[in-house]
């Protein structure tokens, strides 16, 4: 980082959403760390579809603040801590939890920090995020990594995080018969985190055939194209994972009577989705995943530091923070050769 006139160090320009369709390059001065929290230095940042949404002002008002700097996957390493956090923080690779949890009201208290009481705020959305050459954050948000790990491949932990809730509350038994509806990023590292489970069979339900032979290397035993699903059934537990209209309500038809469906996917307004008297004949059990608590995080981090996930095979591309908008057009065009994009300051 090179010092500014004023006598702080500026480290480059940071993405700055002023508004809906409104994207621009500021100068970016890293904030000192005040108590409590730690400065982290940026290695990546990854483009989702939230991102988009934000982009284009899609998202409901309270999951949004303009103006602000979007970048809620990421990973970093921290290079300075505030008063209160442990000096052995510094020189750590880390990633980072995105909802900022007040820590004290009773949902917080029982660990369902993303129901937190005192209101939406997260990193990217409404507190500046991590497409910038810093970020200064809360120092009880961040997950430590191995020495050895793979910044970029680690930039994926916060949607394996999110994929981690679901594989939690699906709870997979060794000999059930799984399946994954969605084969971008989210199902994708789902195939992964449920074959450990030791499903005796995990179907990948998507739009991209090839992806299949993908999916077989992360333990999915069988690939069907969302269009030709007809006949198939009887599955202990479905994960949705696609978003798309009419995804959650194919999923449910996946199961047997008395499986479990875990939804990820956020339908647009308006989509007709689950049968309230096919759930009830049925039996079926609905839980749903928004963002991750910290036992999800965990859960992701502990495999990734073990070497059981993965993530590196989904990335395709790494762009400078100056082609954001490439990088949002890139997600949004389709092209099934367009995997995971991630932004380097």
């Amino acid at each position: 980082m090179n010092a500014a006139p004023d006598g702080t160090e500026s480290a480059g320009p940071a993405v700055v959403l002023d508004g809906p369709g409104a994207a621009r390059l500021a100068p970016h001065t890293p904030r000192p760390p005040g108590p409590g929290e730690a400065l982290v230095r940026i290695h990546a940042a990854g483009i989702c579809g939230s991102d988009r949404e934000l982009y284009q002002g899609n998202r409901p008002a309270p999951y949004a603040r303009y103006p602000v700097t979007p970048g809620h996957e990421w990973s970093g390493t921290v290079v300075e801590a505030g008063d209160g956090v442990p000096e052995a923080v510094v020189g750590r690779k880390v990633v980072g939890e995105g909802f900022r949890n007040c820590q004290v009201c009773e949902r917080c208290h029982t660990g369902d920090t993303t129901l937190c009481t005192a209101g939406y705020a997260e990193t990217g959305f409404t507190e500046p995020g991590a497409m910038a050459p810093t970020l200064t954050l809360p120092a009880r948000l961040l997950h430590p990594l191995p020495d050895e790990a793979d910044l970029t491949a680690a930039a994926l932990l916060e949607p394996a995080a999110c994929v981690a809730a679901a594989a939690l509350r699906a709870r997979v038994r060794p000999g059930d018969r799984v399946a994954v509806v969605g084969d971008g990023t989210l199902g994708m590292l789902a195939v992964q985190l449920l074959a450990l489970g030791s499903p005796a069979e995990l179907l990948l339900v998507g739009a991209r055939p090839e992806r299949a032979s993908l999916a077989a290397g992360f333990g999915a035993t069988a690939y069907r194209h969302h269009r030709e699903t007809e006949g198939l059934g009887g599955y202990d537990t479905v994960v949705e994972a696609a978003g798309a209209p009419g995804a959650a309500r194919q999923a449910a038809g996946l199961l047997r009577r008395g499986g479990r469906l875990v939804l990820t996917g956020i339908p647009p307004a308006g989509a007709t989705e689950l049968d309230p008297a096919a759930l009830v004949f049925g039996q079926l059990r609905v839980d749903t995943v928004f963002g991750a608590p910290p036992a999800a995080w965990a859960h992701a981090v502990r495999t990734f530091a073990a070497g059981l996930l993965d993530p590196l095979p989904l990335v395709t591309h790494r762009l400078p923070l100056a082609e954001f908008e490439k990088a949002l057009a890139l997600v949004a065009d389709g092209d099934p050769a367009v995997g995971k994009v991630l932004l380097h300051p």
